[in-house]
């Protein structure tokens, strides 16, 4: 008798740990599928359906050193070790900047290098050997226009050479219904008028009219009917 009651005891000892093994592997697996993907899956998942990480940005465009500054402009003006005279100033319309104990300072038509010099020479009379850096934050004064059937039109920054071509490209081509033969560019005169400059962009492409491959101008317009 009691071997009986000593085996039915094992027995529901074993039923009871197996029903427990149970339920805590089915609380694990819940908790596995409500838990986020680790980085790295994060990542593979991302890869996998073309979409690119959410960190990954792309990089602002920088004017180079030749970059001539203009009314528009922002600028990011660092004076190391003082933080009061550092900060980001607007072009105004008539060309200065404002800068603390340095006043006001031509920057319309200077490169960056020549307004850091600028600067620091107004500053050597309130700080010992000021380092100044200059960078265009935002330019605003130099850009074209790519306007009509392209797939990206808008505006552009001006800050290297850039021909018709190079414009095109950066506008991402044509749509489907371009007309890529009647292409011209509206350039504004001195006098207040405008100039419509023709671009065959099949001619141009096959080494014919290269001459209408103009360098572009601030303020011109690039039209693709």
């Amino acid at each position: 008798m009691s071997c009986e009651i000593s085996f039915a005891w094992k027995q529901g000892l074993i039923i009871g740990a197996a029903a427990a093994l149970t339920i805590s592997t089915a609380q694990v697996q819940g908790q596995e599928k409500r838990s986020p993907p680790s980085v790295s899956e994060a990542k593979v998942v991302r890869s996998t359906l073309g979409v690119a990480p959410a960190n990954s940005s792309s990089e602002p465009v920088k004017a180079d050193s030749a970059y001539i500054i203009g009314p528009g402009d922002v600028l990011a003006i660092n004076v190391w070790n003082e933080p009061e005279v550092t900060g980001k100033v607007p072009v105004r319309t008539d060309g200065k900047i404002s800068v603390p104990l340095a006043g006001e300072i031509q920057a319309s038509g200077l490169t960056p290098d020549s307004l850091q010099a600028s600067i620091s020479k107004k500053l050597n009379e309130f700080v010992k050997e000021p380092a100044v850096t200059v960078v265009v934050e935002e330019m605003n004064s130099r850009q074209f226009n790519v306007l009509g059937e392209v797939q990206h039109p808008g505006s552009f920054p001006l800050i290297r050479p850039t021909r018709v071509l190079d414009a095109l490209a950066q506008a991402g081509g044509f749509r489907d219904f371009a007309k890529v033969t009647k292409i011209y560019v509206l350039r504004r005169t001195p006098a207040g008028g405008s100039l419509k400059l023709p671009f065959n962009y099949k001619r141009v492409t096959q080494g014919e009219d290269i001459q209408d491959d103009v360098e572009l101008q601030a303020g011109d317009t690039v039209i693709v009917p």
